[in-house]
């Protein structure tokens, strides 16, 4: 219990701490994100920084966009004052922060669950998301782990895997308590074959989601390059999620509910809506 509210004060703190500008931007300081993450340097904390200004720009992004450098007067005694450093951080740059900060501290652990689904949320506003039908949050989330399987399988391949169904199946059991996607197809109803990510819900989706995103950078990160290390990576990843999840009082994956209809049904119900509008 003491524990569970420890972490939901933690994850708070990262709300707590962001900034509101004139324009309704929102935005991070550094130097508070820093103690929010348990870091007492910041040297130490300003190579966390640089190595994430890297990952941004091989990310095809700019740097300026997302880490705007300013400069404070702080008291350092006596009535005398020095400039100190400091950046404004999108929620993005936050995210690339998190992603190269120390991983054994606890607060990076939870920022990176934080930062990581917020993030995504941010590739349409916080509140075109929230008007969402849960039907169009499920295709949105859907879209992601497209896109996120696609990055996960060439780091997996990058990683020495060749058996990709058993790659999968290790992230699976670990956030599914030992499911594979067989089991979990079989335990859904589906038909055989039937995809069973166009058959969750949108929560389900997004903690796959997470599953996927962390276990591609985890493989890049640690210059996994062996099969079997790929493998309980993937699952070593999903435990986590899972423990997350549990942690956090959430529902575990498998008790989530399946939605009546798949994402492909409803794909073909809107293609007949569209014919029968160009037909009228």
């Amino acid at each position: 219990m003491k524990e569970t509210m420890k972490i939901e004060k933690t994850t708070k703190t990262f709300e707590k701490i962001k900034h509101i500008d004139e324009e309704g931007n929102e935005y991070w300081e550094a130097r508070e994100l820093m103690i929010a993450l348990e870091y007492k340097r910041w040297d130490k904390f300003n190579n966390v920084i640089d190595n994430a200004k890297i990952a941004c720009e091989k990310s095809n992004n700019l740097i300026d966009d997302h880490f705007s450098q300013v400069g404070k007067m702080v008291e350092i005694g006596s009535g005398a004052k020095r400039k100190q450093a400091d950046y404004e951080l999108s929620r993005y740059a936050c995210y690339l922060i998190v992603q190269n900060a120390d991983p054994r501290k606890e607060n990076v652990a939870l920022g990176q669950t934080y930062f990581a689904v917020q993030t995504r949320k941010q590739e349409i506003s916080e509140l075109e998301y929230s008007k969402l039908s849960e039907d169009e949050k499920r295709f949105y989330q859907r879209k992601l782990t497209k896109k996120g399987n696609y990055s996960l399988n060439i780091a997996a391949k990058n990683a020495g895997v060749r058996n990709f169904d058993k790659f999968h199946n290790s992230g699976y059991k670990g956030l599914y308590n030992g499911e594979t996607a067989d089991d979990i197809a079989r335990r859904k109803g589906l038909r055989y074959r039937e995809d069973i990510l166009d058959n969750m819900g949108s929560e389900e989706l997004a903690a796959n989601l997470f599953r996927i995103t962390q276990t591609e950078q985890k493989l890049k990160r640690d210059n996994i390059k062996t099969e079997n290390e790929a493998n309980r990576t993937h699952y070593k990843v999903g435990s986590k999620i899972r423990k997350t999840i549990k942690e956090l009082g959430g529902t575990m994956p498998e008790d989530l509910p399946t939605p009546k209809r798949s994402l492909k049904e409803l794909e073909k119900e809107k293609q007949r809506r569209l014919i029968g509008n160009i037909k009228q």
